[in-house]
């Protein structure tokens, strides 16, 4: 746990820069590079989530790195998601970084983006849908509601099919996430350590931290913050979009 004192935030500020690949799915990293990691087996499985839960965010993912030959983790520059990548690239400046541009941020949210994939340095890889948002509302209709029949199609098309992309073409052993102990009855039931996509391990370095601390992180280390951004694939605060429930 954090402290909840808060030191007083200094002037932060950083060349907006984006960093960009050719085509639609753009890619700071040759994919030629990336080297199919072995899964980490059941019994390294077991200790991780015997050990992770008791250390500090930083110490999670320093330990959790041990026994990882490809690691990921995966971004999308909403309220509070600076900390983790900020936390994650000292440890590991060289991690791959995982965003689904999902087309429906809004301008606040590709220039907050930009400015902190500039400022930590990030490798980032962005994967899009294979529709633009303006190719998909021409030939399905404006943006569906969850009670809509479509729904459901509509987050596979703009959220999940890019995610599972992402992770087939990177194949990660160890996929570090953002999610923390409150958000949704299923994310309380992962805890710090579980079993991810395509059999890697999923492990979420700040699971036990409470809004005041993320807070008091940004805060503490001078970091700004993207308040204005929307995620249409999920429609309330307790549901999932389908990411954390993938196989």
């Amino acid at each position: 746990m954090m402290s909840a004192a808060c030191a007083p935030a200094n002037t932060w500020s950083m060349p907006m820069i984006v960093r960009t690949g050719a085509g639609g799915n753009a890619s700071l990293l040759p994919l030629s590079d990336v080297t199919p990691a072995p899964p980490i087996d059941e019994q390294a499985l077991r200790e991780l989530a015997t050990e992770l839960p008791a250390l500090r965010a930083d110490a999670i993912v320093e330990r959790a790195l041990v026994v990882a030959s490809n690691a990921v983790m995966t971004t999308n520059f909403k309220p509070g998601s600076a900390a983790l990548l900020h936390l994650v690239s000292r440890v590991k400046p060289d991690i791959p970084v995982i965003w689904v541009d999902t087309g429906y941020n809004t301008p606040a949210t590709y220039r907050f983006a930009a400015q902190i994939v500039a400022a930590f340095k990030l490798k980032l890889h962005v994967y899009t849908p294979r529709l633009s948002r303006a190719r998909f509302e021409a030939t399905h209709g404006p943006l569906p509601v969850s009670s809509d029949v479509g729904f459901s199609n509509f987050v596979d098309a703009i959220k999940l099919e890019p995610f599972e992309r992402a992770f087939a073409e990177l194949e990660p052993d160890l996929w570090i996430t953002g999610i923390r102990h409150g958000q949704s009855d299923y994310r309380d039931s992962l805890g710090v350590v579980s079993r991810g996509p395509r059999g890697c391990v999923r492990v979420a370095p700040i699971f036990a931290w409470h809004d005041d601390e993320v807070r008091c992180y940004l805060a503490d280390h001078a970091i700004p913050d993207n308040l204005d951004y929307v995620d249409p694939t999920k429609p309330g605060d307790k549901l999932e979009c389908g990411l954390q429930l993938l196989r």
